[in-house]
């Protein structure tokens, strides 16, 4: 952790609302005149989009576990390096994972390559200037054998939905943007369960904040829904960690009072409406921020002026030992004339 290179985690698994949280980080920031680094999670896998299908493939052949969610397809050592030595230095490297075409074709412009879809752009370094590094993607928080990327977070955020909301968004999208059937997406949410409880879900007990969104239709069988809950129909809880609202100064009575219909679930969790969810987060996440960055300044003026603080007590200390020495040795000699009487 870094009061001068503050990190920001945000962590959460594809449809769980991480890119609401991310629209309520980009209002902050440009609101608050703040220069982020942004590091997407997706940069982070091991393998380009056709080398993680044969990989996968062959660990289906093994019968063996593999997925997006787990150490064997992840770059976990890279991503813990770049929190810490962003943290130290304000530096790191970063890459990008073309999604789309469109994505491909910025990055080409920008790079001078010939890129496609489901590939890494070269890694590059952050740019220098930058006030936070901000991350957001499946393991913001992730610890395990080796590794521990969350030691390294200022502050961690996690965004999840209850499991079936977060199945009907997934089948839905895999759907309707990439034309998977009912069986194959099933297949995929069972291939990646394993994954999912030993990484993702263990993620949820170190966020300083989470958000969970609740549905409050009927969603007891998730592969049958036809419609993903609007947020009107649906709550969202948010939970502080013990110690987090100490940490962040977060007043609930002020939140309760600006935030309508909101209630106390417990006395760490706070309830709105999911129409709400993105004034909330931007409510609650302004003022973190902005004592991140006031702490940062703050740890950039004392390291400036420190050499200078911390000199002047030992050299005012050294010339009274001065003085008092010199003060001994003239009353010595004043005493030796007076008995030679000189």
């Amino acid at each position: 952790m870094s009061k001068r290179h503050p990190v920001v985690a945000v962590t959460g698994s594809s449809g769980a609302g991480t890119s609401t949280v991310k629209r309520a980080f980009e209002h902050i920031f440009a609101r608050e005149d703040i220069v982020p680094a942004v590091v997407e999670g997706d940069s982070y896998h091991r393998f380009e989009r056709m080398p993680m299908k044969k990989a996968m493939a062959e660990a289906l052949s093994k019968g063996e576990n593999f997925s997006h969610f787990g150490p064997e397809a992840n770059l976990f050592d890279k991503l813990e390096e770049l929190f810490k030595i962003y943290g130290e230095s304000g530096g790191g490297k970063k890459r990008y994972y073309l999604h789309s075409t469109e994505e491909a074709q910025e990055h080409n412009a920008r790079l001078g390559t010939s890129l496609e879809p489901g590939q890494f752009t070269p890694w590059e370094d952050i740019p220098n200037g930058t006030d936070v590094l901000f991350y957001e993607g499946l393991h913001g928080g992730v610890e395990g054998e080796g590794y521990n990327v969350s030691s390294y977070a200022d502050l961690l955020v996690g965004v999840v939905p209850i499991t079936n909301l977060e199945w009907i968004q997934k089948i839905h999208r895999d759907n309707a943007e990439r034309g998977y059937s009912a069986e194959t997406i099933v297949d995929t949410i069972l291939r990646r369960m394993p994954d999912y409880i030993n990484h993702i879900c263990p993620q949820f007990s170190k966020t300083d904040i989470n958000f969970q969104r609740i549905p409050t239709i009927d969603t007891s069988n998730p592969f049958i829904c036809r419609n993903i809950p609007t947020p009107d129909e649906s709550f969202v809880i948010i939970h502080f960690r013990k110690g987090a609202r100490e940490k962040w100064g977060i007043d609930f009575q002020y939140l309760l009072g600006m935030i309508h219909d909101s209630f106390m679930s417990s006395p760490t969790s706070i309830v709105v409406n999911g129409g709400k969810m993105g004034f909330a987060m931007e409510l609650i996440l302004t003022p973190i921020i902005h004592k991140m960055i006031e702490e940062k300044k703050h740890s950039n003026i004392w390291k400036k002026n420190a050499p200078l603080h911390t000199c002047l007590p030992w050299h005012r200390k050294s010339q009274g030992r001065r003085s008092k020495q010199r003060h001994i040795i003239i009353t010595r000699q004043q005493q030796w004339q007076k008995n030679m009487g000189l």
